[in-house]
């Protein structure tokens, strides 16, 4: 998929309502400091030009002190029109943040975000526990839809911001902050955690996948169901995949039901994997299984020190998990 708003995260351009707003305004203020700057600058040299000598040191030195008329007229011009730029950008700011307080019409779609170092769970909300599902690092929303995001944390403080959508949101352990975004066409949005968590603060992003609403339909629907049954040899993998990760992670289907970790029921359908950090690819998850302390140093997962075939088999589980 074409992604409108791809790596670097660019947050000078807005793919939604919420976006827009904060877009219109740090384009407004970026260009009101230019032409502030430009002013000052043409002053400055004016100043300089017109108070011009071509003495030298030593008469320059002699040369008596004259105020001119006029300066204080400048000054109060100066004040006044920085007054208004000044309270003009104040209002509009304090305008803004109350547009996007509140999403335009009820969110039907509520997402639970949950920040870890250094990865993000995504647990999608429903009147229906038969419907409760989650996944990681790549959260799935239909276009032209308000979605609710009920955000917190479960370490330290992170910030959840995806900039082509919306602004930031600090997520405080304890505390459940409230927020929403909205994809004005369909896309791969880039997001990434921006309050300084640790050590692998950098390698702490995520993926937001707009799509059509028939296409986030199709999509819910798959993830709402349990992994498939694994069978012939992959359902030994499956009970070694249980014995040696599933004290961490969850495969729904399965006897696997850790919660330390990922959700891995459909982990294939992602693209990246260890918070895009790695591709989504049989080598990406050899050498995550392998050695996750190597491409993520301090992260919670440990090392299992796996035989050769012990990691070929839990693979071959993991790429099962469609």
């Amino acid at each position: 998929m074409q992604t409108p708003a791809s790596p670097p995260m660019n947050y000078l351009q807005a793919f939604g309502d919420k976006a827009e707003a904060i877009s219109v305004l740090t384009w407004a203020l970026l260009w009101l400091s230019i032409v502030v700057v430009a002013i000052v600058t043409l002053l400055t040299i004016a100043g300089v030009w017109t108070r011009r000598t071509s003495l030298d040191a030593n008469e320059a030195a002699r040369e008596p002190i004259i105020r001119r008329g006029g300066g204080l007229s400048w000054i109060t011009i100066g004040v006044a029109l920085s007054t208004i730029a000044l309270f003009g950008a104040m209002i509009w700011n304090a305008y803004t943040m109350a547009a996007i307080n509140r999403p335009p019409r009820e969110p039907t779609l509520a997402i639970e975000v949950v920040g870890y170092q250094w990865w993000w769970r995504f647990r999608y909300k429903s009147d229906d526990p038969s419907k409760i599902f989650e996944t990681a690092n790549e959260a799935h929303i239909p276009t032209g839809e308000p979605v609710r995001l009920e955000v917190r944390a479960e370490d330290v403080i992170h910030s959840f911001w995806i900039p082509a959508l919306g602004g930031k949101t600090d997520l405080i352990p304890g505390q459940t902050n409230v927020s929403w975004l909205v994809a004005g066409k369909p896309g791969v949005y880039r997001g990434q955690c921006a309050e300084y968590c640790g050590r692998q603060h950098a390698h702490m992003a995520l993926t937001v996948v707009a799509e059509s609403p028939d296409a986030f339909r199709a999509w819910r629907e798959a993830q709402q169901r349990p992994a498939q049954k694994p069978q012939g040899p992959l359902a030994a993998d499956a009970v070694l995949f249980t014995g040696r990760c599933g004290a961490c992670h969850t495969v729904r289907g399965t006897l696997a039901g850790g919660r330390l970790g990922p959700d891995l029921t459909h982990v294939m359908s992602r693209g990246d994997i260890a918070a895009n950090t790695l591709p989504n690819s049989p080598a990406g998850l050899t050498g995550w299984i392998a050695d996750p302390q190597s491409a993520k140093p301090g992260n919670m997962m440990p090392r299992l020190e796996l035989e050769a075939s012990e990691l070929t088999r839990i693979r071959n589980f993991v790429q099962s998990l469609k």
